[in-house]
């Protein structure tokens, strides 16, 4: 019954597959109609993507990640045809990685059936294992050739491939093991077959054959345990149960050798291992480790590892490359790693540098070193300069070639004829790109021009040359005039290098006074007397002209700092006018309040009303005093009991707390375990707790000093001490970490009065190639907004959002990427792009250098400032004022006022010391004003 039941649910699927109507075909027919509809509009979109990329490939065609998405989508639909086409691209471009290979190996795998089938898939594993030294390709591309072995030298071919895989890779201690257990399976799987039937005796041909194929094995193993790999312990036990003989002591002798090899690599492994892509500080210790041990085959496999994961670096390209260049100089080995350095970083003009003076110490055919040459202005440079350097080089490869020992040569002719177009590439072509041409004291036509006069004894077209550049901007400059006079004065004559100084006196304007020094030292020497008073006059009217130049110039300067003086005097006073109105018109909302509580003070109003300046500016210390004399003599009619409350002591009142909170003096001897933290919200409550629980993660706090103002609110920042330096430098990395929606300022705590110049900004001022900055982003647009646009581009590492001290953005940011290739991409593709309905502008990170603070103003400024001690370490606080009443101040000691508001002691009473005025009571004040 059972098998009844399942024959007969399967004969029920059967039909509902085939779309039975009696078992419910139209609905499934309806079904597949919507979904063969979205899959036609799935497809459809797709042809479109695939335009879209091919066009855009067909303008750039070094957009790396326009290869990658061309070549997934084509996967997806299909198309074998022209995915073979765009993986063919991409490869004769980049070299492609690992997975990108394999993918491509295995579809051509599938399709290969014949053997001239079979034989193109040979060439593409060989081509695979040029890029780059992987030991899945190489174990890949061993294994398919077993597939083969039926055919004539099969066996052969598949040892020889295995021999070559272990010569690359065999070494790699962590997966090295696995080719060589593959080749060993191999081997045994032909002694397997070598074996005589059982009962049979062998013939002396197939003993001879098993013999040497267990010496293949037995020198399979002894090769293997004789190289630092990881589990060679278990390869032992292997050979060692597979042997029937004893294992010599040769071989035990280089294993244990081998192991104590491998305990040393042992923590590199396990350091890359640990390490998080792209783990090149690791593999950079790995290299120096080995450049040490100083084994070339295993130096190169480290190199080759590192390369393979970090395949963007242009810096470890070019160590790897100066190294064969310089040790293992084997053509077809340099050669090779210069072509994958510039497929990989074809935006680094230093290795297409390197590229052709390999090629050229290894003597490659003209016609090979000049098609690179062009590859290399084809890759696409980030900046002018690049292409000045490129030219240089291929010149002085060609400069190399001619022999000038005759008057005319083919080389000679191809010389002249690429500095030429080296003058006019850099006109055109990279002035039209960069808005400069890279050249701007015109390096190439100086060399052009020393080549002409010196080698080729041709000075009428070096001063050909010589005119042109000074027609570009450079006759003002001295030195581009002596230049050119040190090459007349080698290779020309007397008269045109008096020639040169004359004009060089008449247009010089950085260093006019050493040109007329040159031009008179010459007539010194060689002139008459009329060259000399001709040289002699000129030489002086010019450099009268240039002093009355300087001389105006110094006027406009002083008269410009004059303005700004006069500026900052006005702005000063501006402030110092608003902040007695700020102070003037408390005053009166106190006067009013003081006038509604006040029943009887009529006479004191008249007083009031009759010496208006006597009133002190609304601080609490002034009705202090008042207060005090009302008790002591009543003189403003009030008795004790009705003293009425004043606003200011309400004020004081929230702050009493903090006011009673004992002050306590920064140590400078722990500036090393404190860290000065800032830009904190003035309304933060209980900064203590709150910052407590932050810089907890970063290790034992031992004290936390909020700074508070005399009434008692916080000021925004706090100095936190810890146990431990290190935890003080682990809290550095709070920078800028936002709390109660502002960014938090932690820096090292440093006395400024030791150290006036020091200065923390953690962001670097100078070229970053791998990290954009963006302009004209909505202040709307978050962080993750920004990453997810960004993203689409490459790895990203970091973005920040550049805010101002309250936390606003400025709509900037700085997007940083893994390598200089994602981050150019970037600049491409997202440079106009709008987001949010703004148009947003993408570059290259290259911040302007930061301006220091002027010392010579500084020190004029400080000259107006009143020295600290006067009032205490903060100056002249409110709770530091004088009680002593003002006509009492001005009659005892009159003071003069700076510029900047602040009182100053009179050069008397600075030098001399004056006598302490007599102590007197409230009652004496009061007669005193009255006297008045």
């Amino acid at each position: 019954m059972a098998a009844a039941g399942a024959e007969a649910a399967a004969e029920e699927e059967k039909r509902m597959a085939e779309g039975d109507p009696e078992s419910g075909g139209d609905s499934d027919d309806e079904g597949e109609s919507d979904s063969s509809g979205d899959g036609e509009d799935e497809e459809k979109e797709n042809e479109a993507e695939i335009q879209r990329l091919e066009e855009q490939l067909s303008i750039n065609a070094f957009d790396y990640n326009c290869h990658l998405d061309l070549i997934k989508l084509l996967r997806q639909e299909g198309e074998l045809v022209k995915l073979r086409r765009a993986r063919q691209k991409m490869s004769e471009l980049f070299p492609l990685t690992e997975e990108i290979w394999l993918d491509w190996l295995k579809d051509e795998i599938k399709m290969a059936s014949e053997i001239p089938e079979r034989e193109k898939v040979y060439e593409l594993f060989e081509r695979a294992v040029k890029d780059y030294i992987c030991p899945e390709i190489w174990l890949e591309y061993a294994q398919y050739s077993i597939g083969g072995i039926g055919q004539e030298g099969g066996i052969e071919k598949v040892r020889s491939i295995f021999e070559r895989a272990l010569t690359a890779v065999g070494l790699h201690v962590t997966k090295g093991t696995a080719l060589w257990e593959a080749y060993r399976e191999f081997e045994n799987a032909i002694l397997e077959t070598a074996q005589p039937a059982p009962g049979s005796v062998p013939s002396p041909e197939q003993q001879q054959m098993l013999c040497s194929q267990l010496e293949r094995i037995h020198t399979l193993f002894r090769r293997q345990l004789g190289i630092p790999l990881l589990d060679m312990e278990a390869s032992y036990a292997e050979y060692e149960e597979w042997s029937e003989d004893p294992i010599p002591e040769t071989t035990i002798k280089s294993y244990k050798k081998a192991l104590q090899q491998l305990e040393k690599c042992k923590p590199y492994e396990e350091a890359l291992l640990g390490a998080e892509t792209p783990k090149l500080a690791e593999y950079q210790a790995y290299i120096d480790f080995e450049m040490k041990a100083g084994d070339p085959a295993r130096i190169q496999l480290i190199y080759e590892r590192a390369l393979a994961e970090n395949c963007l670096v242009p810096d470890l390209w070019a160590r790897y490359n100066q190294y064969l260049d310089r040790q293992l100089k084997v053509k077809e080995l340099v050669l090779s790693a210069h072509d994958r350095a510039v497929r990989n970083c074809p935006w680094t003009v230093g290795l297409w540098i390197q590229y052709l003076l390999a090629m050229e110490r290894h003597g490659v055919d003209h016609c090979i070193i000049s098609d690179m040459f062009e590859k290399a202005l084809n890759a696409g440079f980030i900046q002018a300069t690049d292409y000045v350097e490129i030219w240089q080089a291929y010149l002085d490869y060609l400069r190399r070639r001619v022999d000038f020992t005759q008057d005319s040569s083919k080389e000679l002719e191809e010389l002249r004829s690429a500095f030429a177009r080296a003058v006019e590439y850099l006109k055109q072509e990279v002035e039209e790109r960069f808005s400069e041409s890279g050249d701007p004291s015109c390096t190439i036509m100086q060399n052009w021009a020393r080549v002409e006069a010196r080698l080729c004894n041709n000075m009428q077209k070096a001063r050909e040359l010589w005119d042109n550049i000074m027609t570009k901007g450079n006759a003002k400059y001295a030195n581009m005039w002596l230049e050119y006079y040190n090459l007349e004065r080698a290779h020309g004559d007397t008269q045109h290098c008096r020639k040169a100084l004359h004009r060089a006196v008449q247009c010089t304007s950085d260093y006019p006074e050493h040109v007329c020094e040159v031009l008179l030292t010459l007539e010194r020497i060689e002139g008459t007397l009329e060259d000399w008073d001709a040289a002699v006059q000129k030489t002086e009217n010019r450099l009268a002209r240039v002093n009355e130049q300087r001389a105006k110039a110094a006027e406009k300067e002083a008269a410009l700092a004059r303005q700004e003086e006069e500026k900052a005097e006005q702005r000063k006073q501006s402030r110092a006018e608003k902040k007695a109105s700020k102070k003037a018109k408390k005053n009166r909302i106190g006067e009013k309040r003081k006038a509604d509580d006040d029943d009887e003070g009529e006479w004191g109003q008249e007083e009031e009303e009759e010496q208006p300046s006597k009133r002190h500016k609304g601080d609490g210390d002034g009705l202090l005093l008042e207060e005090d004399m009302e008790l002591e003599t009543g003189l403003f009619g009030r008795s004790g009991p009705e003293k009425p409350d004043h606003p200011t002591n309400q004020k004081e009142k929230p702050s009493t707390s903090r006011k009673d909170i004992p002050k306590v003096l920064h140590d400078s001897s722990k500036d090393n375990i404190t860290v000065f933290v800032s830009n904190l919200s003035y309304n933060m409550t209980d900064p203590e707790v709150k910052l407590k629980e932050l810089f907890e993660s970063c290790g034992e706090v031992a004290q936390i000093r909020p700074v508070f103002s005399n009434k008692g609110t916080f000021r925004g920042y706090c100095y936190v001490e810890f146990k431990e330096e290190k935890c003080a430098l682990q809290a550095l990395g709070l920078d800028r970490k936002v709390v109660e929606g502002r960014p938090m300022f932690v820096s090292p705590c440093v006395d400024k009065n030791k150290n006036p110049d020091f200065k923390v900004f953690r962001y670097s001022t100078t070229l970053e190639k791998h990290k954009l900055f963006i302009s004209g982003l909505p202040f709307s647009c978050t962080k993750e907004e920004l990453e997810d646009i960004c993203k689409a581009h490459g790895n990203v590492k970091d973005i920040r959002l550049v805010t101002n001290r309250a936390g606003k953005p400025k709509g900037l940011a700085y997007v940083e990427y893994e390598n200089e290739a994602q981050a150019s991409q970037a600049v491409l593709k997202m440079d106009g792009l709008t987001i949010k309905e703004h148009v947003i502008k993408v570059a290259i990170s290259n911040p302007p250098l930061r301006k220091l603070p002027d010392k010579a103003e500084a020190g004029r400024a400080s000259q107006f400032a009143v020295p600290r001690q006067i009032y205490g370490a903060r100056g002249k606080g409110r709770t530091q004022l004088s009680m002593m009443p003002r006509a009492l101040l001005r009659q005892s000691n009159p003071v003069a006022k700076a510029e900047n508001g602040m009182v100053q002691n009179s050069p008397a009473t600075s030098s001399e010391p004056t006598e302490e005025p007599k102590k007197m009571s409230n009652a004496d004040f009061a007669k005193m004003l009255l006297n008045k």
